[in-house]
């Protein structure tokens, strides 16, 4: 029995483990119980993910981030689904340890890979445990949006497939809108660029989501690029594992009146609401938006998760590290606001 009582930080919670599912020999879900006190706290939006803190010998924790595959719309309570990986401590801790009763310790739902309507008509991939926040936006659309779905799921082999019998299921609850195409390895080899662009050619006025393995969606990248679509409707899910800990609560250094007196000033635009403050130039801007009190979107604070990210309005930033960004999606304003420190005197940003 593994039993966590207090949360390390202001922002995480303790929640009980309801139900383990065991979807393939290396693959299992972990589904949680949210108290009641906390269910706003633990609402989340479809293509998601968790931070959970696994307990370590060596390091006393690790923090590894999961998707949820569960739907806000179609599932009781949040699930994430976890996969072994070779040498993985924390998807192997989590395969091997936990069982129904236990408790573990979570940050609230973070990340930007989710869509910004459910009415659009969906081109989604997934391979291997990719499958996991694709999973949740496929069963969002299919239930809150009119439009056509088409998953393309690729994995090793059949063997391999996670939620097998729930695909089934929907796809024939939705046979007029959802098209499932499985790309299995071991009959068709690994896909090429040209293959999936034939395959998604019709689909090219399609949004597109994908989440897998880097050289998966370096094809998936291409292909779109062949079949026509434009960057604006290609997003990309990307996890690294976090070498820091963002459990631990954030402590800010004191700024100089020397600092105070040169800071830039910044508006940001925040669930619907516009805030400004002055921004001191050695400070991030998560840093300064905590220190004000605002409950910025942000998890690993290393540039690797990319739940901070937000769009350059007005004014110029610099990036210790750009992460999980793109050149393109650096041409296109977008910024890490974990990483970022204010170049110019005023800024407009919006998350």
């Amino acid at each position: 029995m593994t039993t966590i009582d207090v949360p390390h930080s202001s922002r995480s919670a303790v929640l009980t483990v309801s139900g383990v599912i065991e979807e393939t020999p290396d693959s299992r879900s972990l589904v949680f119980d949210v108290p009641e006190d906390l269910a706003s706290k633990f609402e989340y939006k479809p293509g998601q993910f968790l931070t959970l803190r696994i307990p370590s010998d060596l390091t006393g924790s690790v923090a590894r981030c999961y998707s949820l595959a569960s739907s806000p719309f179609t599932d009781d309570a949040p699930k994430v689904t976890v996969k072994r990986t070779a040498g993985g401590y924390g998807s192997n801790w989590l395969c091997d340890n936990i069982s129904v009763g236990d408790t573990i310790e979570v940050l609230p739902p973070s990340g930007v890979f989710t869509p910004k309507s459910l009415e659009h008509d969906f081109l989604l991939f997934g391979a291997g445990s990719g499958i996991t926040p694709v999973m949740s936006i496929l069963k969002s659309a299919l239930t809150q949006g009119k439009g056509k779905v088409v998953l393309v799921y690729a994995n090793r082999d059949e063997n391999s497939v996670i939620f097998a019998a729930e695909l089934r299921d929907l796809a024939a609850k939705f046979a007029d809108r959802l098209t499932v195409i499985h790309w299995v390895e071991s009959l068709q080899g690994l896909p090429t660029p040209a293959q999936l662009a034939t395959l998604t050619a019709p689909f090219a006025t399609h949004e597109a989501f994908m989440c897998g393995p880097g050289p998966f969606m370096d094809t998936v990248h291409a292909a779109l690029a062949q079949a026509g679509m434009p960057r604006s409707q290609v997003h990309a899910e990307v996890f690294n594992s976090l070498a820091g800990d963002p459990f631990k609560d954030v402590e800010l250094e004191e700024v100089s009146e020397e600092e105070a007196a040169d800071a830039a000033t910044v508006e940001v635009e925040l669930d619907g609401e516009t805030h400004s403050f002055s921004w001191p130039r050695k400070q991030t801007l998560v840093d300064v938006m905590l220190s004000k009190g605002l409950d910025v979107p942000y998890s690993c604070q290393e540039g690797e998760c990319g739940s901070c990210a937000c769009t350059v309005v007005e004014g110029e930033v610099s990036m210790e590290h750009a992460g999980v960004l793109d050149q393109e999606d650096i041409d296109n304003g977008y910024i890490l606001g974990c990483q970022a420190k204010p170049v110019s005197d005023r800024l407009k940003i919006e998350f």
